[in-house]
């Protein structure tokens, strides 16, 4: 039986060398923390992904909101290709180089009133980016409502940024890039292009990328939708990586 028939609607995988996955890192292949420093990564996560890239000829990337710093010290070169900051940041290859999409920096005036609602609201923690700056309330989720609508106000003033909702955060980004266009851009080239996408990920920053997928003639799955939760994620993935020809299909 095909490992799909987890996934009702989905049909059967097609065959490894015609599969590429670009997978969410923070609430798909990892579980949701206190802190973006204290997530942790699960036995075995590593070898799976790992087995995963030999059977599908390198064709894996995380796709993530975090800088690829960031994913390369939770994973190393495990993932063949890693889009960083929603798309903004995109690496092609283990040690290959990283092309930054030419995009305006945050104002300076927004990030002092940034580390002023810290200060205003205990628990609230500012997270800086290259090119965004990321408003967590997940420490004091009464002050989401008054983060946001401080932020409001920030892209209404410039409206070359946007708002993107996350879990317990408001991230101020530029307008444009998402994890859809990081799809797109991954799925043009070696050895990701020619296949059919396979994205998971579970949050409302995923659905752009879940949409392109689709659109690319691929699939797109979110947790709770496909999955219960990351175990799950890894579960599944650590069946195919292991798995035989029976397990993807024709």
């Amino acid at each position: 039986m095909s490992l799909m028939s987890f996934l009702p609607g989905h049909g059967d995988m097609p065959p490894p060398d015609k599969t590429a996955f670009l997978l969410d890192f923070d609430g798909t292949l990892v579980e949701i923390a206190p802190t973006p420093e204290s997530v942790k990564v699960q036995a075995g996560l590593l070898a799976t992904l790992r087995r995963l890239r030999a059977k599908c000829g390198n064709a894996v990337a995380v796709i993530s909101g975090r800088p690829i710093d960031q994913i390369d010290f939770f994973l190393g070169d495990v993932p063949y290709a890693v889009a960083g900051e929603h798309g903004i940041a995109v690496r092609r290859s283990p040690g290959g180089s990283i092309v930054r999409a030419n995009l305006p920096a945050v104002p300076s005036a927004w990030l002092v009133q940034a580390d002023a609602l810290a200060a205003k609201y205990p628990g609230v923690r500012i997270e800086r980016k290259k090119a965004a700056v990321v408003l967590h309330f997940r420490g004091a989720p009464d002050a989401g409502p008054a983060l946001r609508e401080v932020a409001d106000g920030w892209v209404v003033s410039d409206p070359r940024f946007h708002v993107q909702e996350a879990k317990m955060a408001w991230e101020i980004r530029p307008a444009g890039i998402d994890k859809g266009h990081a799809v797109r851009d991954l799925m043009k080239a070696a050895p990701f292009a020619g296949r059919y996408p396979v994205f998971i990920g579970d949050d409302v920053t995923d659905e752009d990328g879940i949409r392109a997928a689709v659109a690319l003639g691929g699939i797109g799955l979110r947790i709770p939708r496909d999955f219960t939760d990351p175990a799950a994620v890894r579960a599944w993935l650590g069946a195919l990586a292991c798995g035989g020809a029976d397990t993807w299909g024709a």
